[in-house]
């Protein structure tokens, strides 16, 4: 019997091989096919736009893109202007991709976000990520009832509530950073601490009272492993920092799940709001009572699990967007010393440190050139480079081009900011001043917050909390760039830094309060 068995394995190992053998030309013909037909199917997308003419299988120029993502964007740029069409085309991960550096091409986009034309996905692989029922996935009817449930959100009253909180993070962060610069002066990267401060500032903004110290960490834990999974090739598979990031995104929601039932227990209780997710669960416990009083059923967009995904997407785009935007802050005031001056002069005027006061909601909208200036950094330097969209369908995004069903369409708005503004390569905050106007003629150009109904509903939220930091840090803090060869030069983590993380001296300007 063993020597039958033995007899039967080589023969079937023999037979097998025979197999693989006659196969082989087969496979290899097979794999030839797939990739002539990948290729083929990437240039007739392509038509006359301008990209590279041949792609590696499957990966196109993802290693490039991932390698350094900065050369990536601006070759595709490039692309664009020197064509003259304003768009470029590449391909990605088995997926085409057009980049759109035209400003009224990008609005075309913009305008056109619905089921049946372009789906705003805010990453190429985002809908794994973030799961299917966030804000930024939902469209016509549906996302116009999500964003009137939001809009209390961002009242004169609510934004009063976070400018406190926001005030009380941001000098915690200010003693720690001072204190890592002490006792002699030795310069200290700004970008970790930033994310550091904004990961808190957001998580007690929107999360308030309902999030443990434990929770926190964890907390933490999860969005950094979320944050190395975005720039991550998108291998869904156990190992990768893709999958990682997955999962991770899928406890944050839970966590964020559990401060939502908190929340709604509070304003049950009759409680005043103290965070973000108080005053959305007020408005939406008065529709649900509105709702049953009415004999309606109550939505089931107001679930625990589907205000926590819309709440975590809330957090990502406050957090990565805001690190960016204070760390070119703090880069061009150092670079623009007159700029400078006059910012520290304007909040002089309206707060004095010593007096122990916090700077007020009301001072904040005092604070015309400072608000200038914030402008003028988001627009100089959008955080979120470039807004990721899915046609739906073959889309006729020009008279000679029909960007094909499934392409990623990635209009930049790091490009339209150099368009149309009175010298746009120019950090210059007087284009927002009320003589200028800028914001209003050059409209069009300016989004960093993107343009249509899926326009960002706290763009508001954003501008006071880079006016506060500004004030703030300006007041409080002496500081200078520690300036080494290409420090200002753009990286993408994934939104946009100074290529050295904003290296900088500190010491303390003189504020007892502090």
């Amino acid at each position: 019997m063993e020597y039958n068995c033995l007899g039967w394995d080589g023969l079937g190992h023999a037979a097998l091989r025979q197999a693989i053998a006659a196969s082989g030309p087969y496979l290899l013909c097979a794999a030839a096919f797939i990739l002539l037909w990948e290729q083929l199917s990437y240039l007739r997308k392509k038509g006359s736009l301008p990209g590279p003419h041949f792609v590696v299988p499957f990966l196109g120029s993802a290693l490039p893109m991932i390698m350094n993502p900065t050369r990536f964007w601006e070759r595709q740029a490039a692309l664009a202007r020197d064509s003259g069409l304003g768009v470029s085309a590449n391909f990605l991960v088995g997926r085409f991709i057009v980049f759109v550096r035209s400003t009224e091409l990008s609005h075309k986009v913009f305008a056109n976000v619905r089921p049946d034309a372009f789906h705003l996905i805010g990453h190429p692989f985002g809908k794994k990520l973030f799961g299917e029922h966030n804000l930024i996935y939902m469209f016509d009817q549906q996302h116009k009832d999500l964003r009137r449930h939001i809009a209390p959100n961002f009242t004169p009253r609510a934004l009063s509530t976070y400018i406190d909180i926001q005030q009380r993070v941001i000098l915690a962060h200010l003693h720690d950073w001072l204190a890592r610069s002490a006792p002699s002066p030795k310069p200290i990267a700004l970008r970790l601490l930033c994310r550091d401060l904004n990961l808190e500032t957001s998580q007690t903004v929107f999360a308030g009272p309902y999030l443990s110290a434990a929770a926190r960490e964890q907390f933490n834990r999860d969005y950094n492993l979320f944050n190395v999974g975005l720039m991550a090739i998108p291998f869904d598979l156990p190992g990768f920092a893709f999958r990682r990031a997955r999962l991770a995104v899928s406890r944050l929601i839970r966590t964020l799940s559990g401060c939502v039932a908190q929340s709604k227990d509070r304003m049950r209780a009759g409680d005043e709001p103290s965070c973000l997710v108080d005053f959305w669960m007020q408005e939406t416990l008065r529709e649900v009572a509105e709702a049953e009083a009415a004999g309606a059923r109550p939505s089931p967009e107001n679930g625990d699990a589907e205000i926590g995904g819309q709440l975590f997407d809330f957090l990502f785009a406050a957090q990565d967007a805001s690190t960016s935007s204070l760390l070119w802050a703090v880069a061009l005031l150092d670079a623009h010393p007159d700029v400078l001056a006059r910012v520290r002069a304007e909040v002089a005027a309206l707060w004095a440190p010593e007096s122990g006061a916090p700077i007020t909601a009301e001072q904040v909208q005092q604070m015309r050139y400072t608000q200038a200036v914030a402008r003028e950094v988001v627009r100089y330097r959008p955080p979120a480079t470039m807004v990721p969209h899915i046609a739906g369908q073959p889309f006729p995004l020009t008279e000679w081009y029909t960007v094909p069903k499934g392409a990623i369409v990635f209009p930049s708005a790091y490009e339209s900011s150099f368009q149309g503004f009175t010298e746009p390569d120019r950090f210059e905050p007087d284009r927002f001043s009320e003589p200028r106007a800028e914001d209003r003629v050059h409209k069009r150009h300016f989004l960093a917050f993107g343009a249509g109904a899926h326009q960002c509903v706290g763009q508001r939220y954003a501008i006071n909390y880079l006016v506060l930091f500004i004030a703030l840090f300006t007041s409080l803090v002496d500081f200078e760039r520690h300036r080494t060869d290409g420090c200002d030069e753009i990286a993408y983590v994934p939104t946009i830094v100074p290529k050295d993380n904003c290296t900088v001296y500190l010491s303390l300007r003189g504020a007892p309060s502090l």
